[in-house]
């Protein structure tokens, strides 16, 4: 496909060919999960080095929208895409639907999706101090952690690590593996500190070296890095969850009335 290069343009060759490759994909001739053709496939296909083959894939990397495998190739990345309605994702009802183990089990059956949640931390700990100051937590005081590394579909979706004073969670079913129906949410309302009231503050920022590995990403490629905190009807903070989310993975809805 040498005609599809245009050596006028002032366009480079390797964002040429960059440009044909994105709307390949965007056509469907390269599904979620295809292989793209090697650095000397695509420099032979194309007549150019292996070098601007390779810089072409370097631009796609960077959308985020290909990922390489060592020893294996360069593939197009498979992005399950969730809609996060905030609004009602909390309400009692919500999490427990059939049997629902929380918010984030429910949202992914309703999308046919698979979830699959891996508990990597679980008990007390001394919490960060901006997590500490959330939950307005003494320096002395302990903090439940609950670190969770979350997938749909066999694709790894977000981090989650929520955090609950120790006072409330200690001899609770919330410092086992299995939080049972609801999530700690429910177990919270059981001993009097039902979640009535939610904050939200979502930032982007860059992944660390290990966000990036579990979620696949590509440098460079910012996060949603969001913290939600639970209050109850006493507006005293019952939990902090910290999320990071790959930004082209999810889709965050917010409602609110106007008067």
């Amino acid at each position: 496909m040498p005609d599809l290069i245009d050596p006028t343009s002032d366009r480079p060759v390797y964002r040429q060919i960059a440009d044909h490759l994105r709307q390949a994909i965007r056509d469907g001739q390269y599904g979620e999960g295809d292989a793209l053709p090697s650095e000397a496939a695509m420099a032979e296909t194309y007549g150019v080095t292996r070098m601007t083959a390779r810089q072409a894939i370097d631009v796609l990397k960077t959308e985020g929208l290909v990922r390489s495998e060592h020893g294996r190739g360069v593939f197009v990345r498979i992005r399950p895409k969730v809609h996060r309605l905030a609004r009602n994702r909390f309400t009692k009802d919500w999490r427990e639907r059939k049997g629902g183990r929380g918010a984030y089990d429910v949202e992914m059956k309703q999308l046919g999706l698979e979830p699959a949640v891996e508990l990597v931390e679980v008990g007390p700990v001394t919490p960060p101090p901006e997590i500490a100051e959330r939950l307005r937590l003494q320096p002395e005081d302990q903090a439940l952690i609950r670190r969770r590394q979350m997938y749909a579909a066999g694709q790894p979706m977000q981090l989650a690590t929520s955090y609950v004073p120790w006072s409330f969670a200690e001899g609770t079913q919330m410092v086992e593996r299995d939080s049972g129906p609801g999530g700690i949410y429910s177990r919270l309302a059981e001993v009097g500190h039902r979640p009535a009231r939610f904050t939200e503050e979502v930032a982007t920022r860059m992944p660390t070296p290990e966000e990036a590995r579990f979620l696949r990403l590509t440098d460079p490629q910012p996060v949603f890095n969001l913290f939600r905190t639970a209050y109850d009807e006493a507006g005293t903070p019952v939990e902090v969850c910290e999320h990071v989310m790959s930004g082209d993975r999810w889709l965050l809805s917010y409602e609110w009335a106007a008067d």
